[in-house]
């Protein structure tokens, strides 16, 4: 996938300005494809001369002109050559994973640390995933939501981003709990004092 494919799905909610642009994929896009904003502007350009996206000059009294920008049909047509295209297995590209695997032989003091910090990002991110669904639903319990609402795909894709920090914060609590039960131990042996079971 291409960063293009990912303004391209994230402009089919309407007229974005880049700054826009930059907190919707904040917000939702970032769980499944990270752009600095200035990459998302250059994006634009991009696409705007290859006619993907239109956009227009808003004049603005109080505040400098912006630029809004919609998918055309020809971006529309490009999304549904992606859609059709098969799609690459995802696969996990972590540095904190190299320094669990090196666990056994290094200080794992760092590692329990970082861990910790990790677990509390997904947290947090659990936490804004769950409002950012709330919102989208509103009145609308999850079930009716997926059945009867006009667009499901952001609600979707934040629903893996939900599963996935769950799931990576749940991990790391563990990790750096076995990893802290294995310090303890070795501690106490190399003290001379039997580890507590």
């Amino acid at each position: 996938m291409a960063l293009r494919h990912a303004v391209l799905a994230a402009l089919l909610d309407g007229e974005y300005s880049g700054y826009q642009l930059a907190k919707a994929f904040d917000v939702g896009v970032a769980n499944f494809w990270h752009a600095l904003p200035q990459q998302l502007y250059a994006e634009l350009t991009r696409l705007e001369k290859e006619g993907l996206v239109t956009g227009r000059e808003v004049v603005q009294e109080t505040r400098p002109n912006k630029r809004l920008f919609r998918v055309t049909d020809a971006g529309l047509a490009e999304l549904e050559r992606f859609a059709a295209a098969a799609s690459k297995p995802s696969f996990i590209r972590d540095d904190l994973l190299v320094k669990v695997q090196a666990a056994d032989r290094i200080g794992t003091g760092p590692v329990i640390e970082q861990l910790e910090e990790r677990a509390a990002a997904a947290g947090a991110k659990v936490e804004l995933f769950g409002e950012l669904l709330r919102r989208m639903r509103g009145d609308a319990d999850e079930e009716e939501f997926l059945r009867s609402s006009d667009r499901i795909g952001p609600y979707l894709t934040c629903l893996r981003g939900l599963d996935f920090e769950r799931g990576h914060r749940d991990w790391c609590l563990r990790i750096a709990s076995v990893l802290r039960e294995r310090q303890a131990a070795q501690a106490a042996t190399a003290g001379g004092t039997p580890a507590a079971p």
